[in-house]
């Protein structure tokens, strides 16, 4: 995959502003805030006898692995963990991550066709890191990743320009149904002004509101002042302001 053709170390930086890191203990994989150690790069280096396919290795020599152990009994996500090399491995674990592109950003996919994913919410999956298919359109965006890329692990690191947007049109009540397909695009612009026009362009709506949803408990709230620092990548709904959902918005949209 391209993103990563030329990449001879990576940071990951997960839907949640946070980086993948590999843990101390040399086996625990997490997300961390704080990306200037060297825990949150990865060297990457080609699967052998699995052309597409990728290897990261941790800073203790690890590779990142997607386990056959389940993160919690009863629920689908599997532990990620790192091993080492010569590590015996059971039959359904795997080091090979295969890179998906989706715009500026990356999923990487297991043999099994489960994604890296960084999970959200109350403890014990925050900061966790599984591997899963995501069923929920809320969930969705957790498989994606930024990319940054160097030549070592204390080089400088050089982010890909630009900035994805990803997008969901919502219905009167402001729902999108699990399951649908989201748009994407890469955005150039600078400001809030700039993404509506682009986005009325893409869409052929006019009087959008632009709107961010809550992992917690899904509520759509409209962005009112500026983009989010770095161009990172953003996940947002858009409502139309004729619609019921709009009313129940604070002013200047709501009543």
């Amino acid at each position: 995959m391209e993103l990563f053709a030329r990449a001879k170390v990576v940071r990951l930086k997960s839907h949640h502003d946070k980086f993948l890191y590999a843990d101390e203990d040399e086996a625990h994989v997490t997300q961390e805030r704080d990306g200037s150690s060297a825990n949150a790069r990865w060297a990457v280096e080609p699967a052998p006898h699995n052309p597409g396919a990728i290897r990261l290795r941790s800073r203790y020599g690890h590779y990142l692995t997607a386990s056959g152990e389940p993160f919690l009994l009863g629920m689908t996500g599997r532990k990620v963990t790192q091993t080492a090399p010569a590590a015996p491995r059971p039959a359904n674990a795997s080091v090979d991550w295969e890179p998906v592109r989706d715009g500026f950003q990356a999923r990487l996919r297991t043999r099994a066709g489960h994604f890296l994913r960084a999970n959200g919410g109350l403890p014990p999956w925050r900061n966790s890191v599984t591997h899963d298919v995501p069923h929920r359109t809320a969930t969705q965006d957790w498989v994606l990743w930024d990319l940054e890329s160097s030549d070592s692990f204390s080089a400088p690191l050089h982010k890909v320009e630009g900035r994805a947007i990803h997008y969901h049109i919502a219905d009167d009540l402001g729902n999108v149904q699990d399951g649908t397909v989201g748009h994407s695009f890469t955005f150039n612009g600078s400001n809030l002004e700039e993404l509506a026009h682009k986005l009325q362009e893409e869409t052929g709506l006019d009087n959008i509101i632009i709107c961010t949803r809550s992992p917690i408990n899904g509520k759509l709230t409209p962005l009112r002042l500026q983009l989010p620092p770095n161009n990172a990548a953003m996940h947002i709904v858009l409502v139309q302001e004729s619609s019921k959902v709009a009313r129940s918005f604070a002013r200047p949209y709501g009543s």
